[in-house]
This record gives structure tokens, C-alpha cells and sequence, in this order.
């Protein structure tokens, strides 16, 4: 990859990894340090990488710092428990995109990634199991539950009929 392939990667894709890891992990500076990590990570090996997979080479690279961040973090420090009760509250949402938010944060974190690669980044079931490194069928399972676990809390909400 040259440099002005590489500027135009970064141009590209910078804003679709970036927002990928965010919906993700809800941390603007980790999102970044994440990003920039990857970019940096595929500046060091430009002459392997091809301009032609870069998108997937970043995603890929993304994803693996920020597995490895959040297992890191996950033995630094202890997760309390998830309750369900969480979203149990008076507020009324008017926002769907606010509640989608609230309800994938209450997925497993593989099925909330392969939802947000095959919903929000629209890619297909190949490129995701590059990404995650998983096989198709793996992930295709994981979307059907992850699906499955949203439409029933947003059904207990009210918001799907």
C-alpha cells in the first residue's frame, strides 16, 4: 500500500471504524486511542496490506485491540451484575434510536458486534467471520439470537407489537 492509498483509507473508512467501535465500547477517548492504534498498526505493515481489503483489514484490527482492551478490563476490574430492571423506567424514550441503543447494550458483546457489522456497517456473513474470526454459521446463529433477545425486551417495553 502506498502513502496516498493509505490517506485514502484513512479518509474512507476512519469515520465507519470509528463509529463501529463507539456503538460497541461508549467510550469516545478509548474509541480513538482504538482507532488510532488500528490505523497505526496498518501503517506499520503498508507493504503487506492491500488497498482493496484495507476496510477489512482496519475492522479486523479495530475489533481485536478492542477485545483485547475489554478483557483487560474486565480482570482489572469486576462487571456488576446485569439487571434487566435497568430499563424499567418511568422515563418515556421518544427517540427509537435511543432505545435500540439501551437494548444492545443489554446483548452479549459478540452478538452486539456481528449485529452492529451486519445492521450498521452492512457487511455480509463472510466478512464478518474474517472480522470476529468466526465461521459463517457461528455467525449467522449469534444474529439470530442477538435479533431474537432484542425483539423480545423491546416487545416487554412496548415499543414492537
Amino acid at each position: 500500500m502506498t502513502t496516498v492509498e493509505y490517506n485514502a483509507c484513512v479518509d474512507m473508512h476512519a469515520d465507519h471504524v470509528y463509529r463501529f467501535i463507539l456503538k460497541n465500547i461508549r467510550d469516545e477517548a478509548r474509541a480513538q486511542d482504538i482507532i488510532q492504534e488500528a490505523f497505526t498498526r496498518m501503517w506499520e505493515r503498508r507493504e503487506e496490506v492491500v488497498f482493496e481489503t484495507s476496510k477489512s483489514y482496519l475492522f479486523t484490527t479495530a475489533y481485536r485491540i478492542m477485545i483485547d482492551g475489554i478483557r483487560k478490563y474486565k480482570r482489572e476490574q469486576p462487571m456488576p451484575e446485569h439487571i434487566d430492571q435497568e430499563l424499567y423506567h418511568e422515563r418515556q424514550y421518544s427517540d427509537l434510536g435511543e432505545i435500540l441503543d439501551e437494548a444492545l447494550k443489554t446483548l452479549p458483546e459478540i452478538q452486539r458486534t456481528v449485529i452492529l457489522l451486519r445492521d450498521y456497517e452492512g457487511y455480509n456473513y463472510d466478512q464478518i467471520g474474517q472480522i470476529t474470526g468466526l465461521n459463517p454459521s457461528q455467525v449467522k446463529v449469534y444474529i439470530y439470537r442477538g435479533r431474537k433477545k432484542l425483539k423480545s425486551l423491546l416487545t416487554r417495553l412496548g415499543v414492537v407489537a
